[in-house]
Parts: structure tokens; C-alpha cells; sequence
């Protein structure tokens, strides 16, 4: 009789865990491809409701004249934007401290009690990241479109974006015979629980090498992509997915994946948007290793870096599309002709990036 009842509880052990990897119906079915490819969006209502709360836009901070004195004119030891005026300065110094500083700091997050003051590494990592989203802005619109991004894109409130990667912390080597494991076999976040290499963004969102599954040619050449490739393509490949919410058919035809003719244009924003987030972990936060204190690195060490996930958090578009950056013109580019050198000293009382 006991073994019965034990057999019977492993029985509803093993439904249940077989049930808890299905999805419980409705499930919302989208076409957007041809018939009998699969090229099809599925979705469940309960959890696309959560997402659509958690990436709800602010209230937007008034928008101002944009007349009068240039903040560079005006106040102290201003880098980055000196070309916007006072009013509109002012503007995005309030908006940055809702969408980035703790309340508890509000402007002491970046600022000591001399506004001017460069004491604190976080007014410089802020100076570094409002280069990063004005060039963002104007130069990959390939990829950000008219959605642009904010501060806000990666941040949400919090000072430290939720989603950053750093260099993997775990050994190469396994525990016994199992030798070099190189960096597979430990199930992480970073490609969705897959016993792939953990670590695709290295290859991909630092280096350049290609996102490949196979040769292009039957025997070995010089163009020869090796099953190590392969296997960081479906790592990388698998964050995407995880990091946009979407299967592999938002971007491939599941008949020929790797057809650009049959591809989505999707696939041409993502291949953009890959080189856009390499170009901003090389030429913004690596820099920027120096600037950080130890607390704020990896256990190697190493600044936090930007993947798919890092804008993105579960939506195939940040903030499911809404236009916040057109909300923030100055966030945009330079608004006015260059500011000449100030023949006077500026006031003393405050300054900002």
C-alpha cells in the first residue's frame, strides 16, 4: 500500500512538472508571415498585461521656453550640454534625477554640495551616458527609429540598470573528469536556462566575430565556422529571444533561417542594433572601468555592459514603443549653433555634465 501512495505522489510530481512547462490557455496568436511557415507571434494575455505595467512611460517633466541664456554661459564646468539653454538644462537635470537617482539623493546622487564639483564618479558615468543616448539618438536610427531613448530606456527608476552582463564569474574547469566546460552545462539567465556558453556577449557585444551556425562551404577553408561558434550563435541567439519576448520567428523564416530574402525586417533592425550595443560597451562603459569604484564592478573586475535585455526587458520594443524620446528634444542632439567660449568667468554657483 505504501508504495502505491509513493508511486502515486511521484505520478502527480511528474504531471505537474510536465504541466508547469505549458503555458495555460488563452494564448494569443498573431500572424505575421506567410502561411504554413510559422511566422507567428504567441503570447499570453496574463503575463503581457504585467509587462505592459512594468514598462509604463512617466509622466512627462513640462516642457519649457526655449529661449534665453545658454547653461554653459551660466553656470559652471558644463561638458555635455552646453549647447541647451537654462530653461531646458534645467529640464533634463529633473528629469534624470526621476529617472535615475535614488529619492533618497535626488540631485546628491551626482552632485556634491559644489554643484560644479567633479568629485563624485557618478556626475562623470553621467556625462559619459548623456553622450551615449544623444548618439544613440542621431546616429542608429536604423536600429532606436523614432522611439529614440531616454535615461529612463535602461534605468526605470533605479540607478543601476536592472539588466547589465559582466565577465562570467564561474571556473572553466568542472568539478572531476568532466574537465573544461567551458562555460556550458551550468544553465544561466543569460540564454534562457540553455546548457549553452553562458557567455555569447562576449564574442558578439565586445568582439566582432561572426554569428554563425554553420560553413558556408562542405570541407574546411579559411571562411570555416567551427561548432564552438555555432553553439555561442544559439546561446546569443536565445537571449535575444528571451531578452524581446518573442520566438525565433519575429526575425527568421522558420523554413529557411538563415535567408535574408525570406527573413523579416525585423532581422535588419536586430543585425543594427547588435553593432549598436557592441559600439556603445567599447566607446562608453569600457572607458569607464577607471571611473567606477570596486563596488560597482564584476568579480573580474570589469565595468557593467549593455545586451539586448538591458532596453529591451521582456518587450520587442522598450517601453513597447512609446515615443518618450520625442518628449526630450535636448536628449536628441545639438538644438543650437555651438557655444563660443565665454569671455567671461561663468557664475560660480552650480554646474552640471
Amino acid at each position: 500500500m505504501n508504495s502505491l501512495r509513493s508511486t502515486a505522489r511521484l505520478g502527480s510530481l511528474a504531471l505537474l512538472l510536465i504541466l508547469g512547462a505549458c503555458e495555460r490557455p488563452p494564448v494569443a496568436v498573431e500572424q505575421h508571415g506567410y502561411r504554413g511557415v510559422a511566422i507567428e507571434e504567441n503570447q499570453n494575455p496574463r503575463t503581457l498585461a504585467a509587462l505592459k505595467r512594468a514598462n509604463a512611460v512617466p509622466d512627462v517633466v513640462p516642457v519649457v521656453p526655449g529661449d534665453g541664456p545658454r547653461a554653459a554661459d551660466t553656470y559652471q564646468n558644463v561638458k555635455v550640454l552646453s549647447d541647451l539653454t537654462v530653461p531646458e538644462f534645467t529640464r533634463v537635470m529633473l528629469a534624470i534625477t526621476k529617472w535615475v537617482a535614488p529619492p533618497e539623493q535626488s540631485c546628491g546622487y551626482c552632485h556634491a554640495g559644489d554643484m560644479a564639483s567633479d568629485e563624485l564618479y557618478t556626475k562623470k558615468v553621467a556625462r559619459q551616458m548623456l553622450q551615449m543616448v544623444r548618439d544613440i539618438n542621431s546616429k542608429w536610427q536604423n536600429h532606436v527609429g523614432a522611439t529614440g531613448v531616454t535615461c529612463y530606456t535602461c534605468h526605470r527608476g533605479q540607478p543601476v540598470p536592472a539588466k547589465l552582463w559582466y565577465t562570467d564569474a564561474m571556473p572553466n574547469r568542472a568539478v572531476g573528469i568532466a574537465g573544461d566546460r567551458a562555460g556550458q552545462n551550468a544553465p544561466a539567465a543569460s540564454v534562457a536556462l540553455a546548457s549553452l556558453p553562458n557567455d555569447p556577449f562576449t564574442p558578439f557585444l565586445l568582439g566582432s566575430r561572426d554569428i554563425r551556425i554553420e560553413s558556408g562551404t562542405a570541407l574546411p577553408t579559411g571562411d570555416r565556422h567551427s561548432i564552438k561558434e555555432a553553439e555561442w550563435t544559439y546561446g546569443f541567439m536565445m537571449h535575444i529571444s528571451d531578452a524581446l519576448g518573442v520566438n525565433c520567428t519575429y526575425c527568421h523564416n522558420s523554413r529557411q533561417f538563415k535567408d535574408w530574402d525570406q527573413s523579416t525586417p525585423a532581422r535588419a533592425k536586430a543585425w543594427y542594433g547588435i553593432r549598436m550595443t557592441r559600439e556603445l560597451n567599447l566607446k562608453f562603459l569600457e572607458p569607464l572601468t577607471a571611473t567606477f569604484p570596486a563596488s560597482r564592478k564584476g568579480p573580474h573586475g570589469d565595468v557593467g555592459k549593455v545586451d539586448c535585455a538591458t532596453c529591451h526587458q521582456g518587450v520587442y520594443k522598450p517601453l513597447f514603443g512609446a515615443q518618450m524620446a520625442a518628449s526630450y528634444p535636448e536628449l536628441q542632439g545639438v538644438l543650437h549653433p555651438a557655444v563660443a567660449p565665454a569671455t567671461t568667468a561663468p557664475a560660480a554657483t552650480s554646474g552640471s555634465p
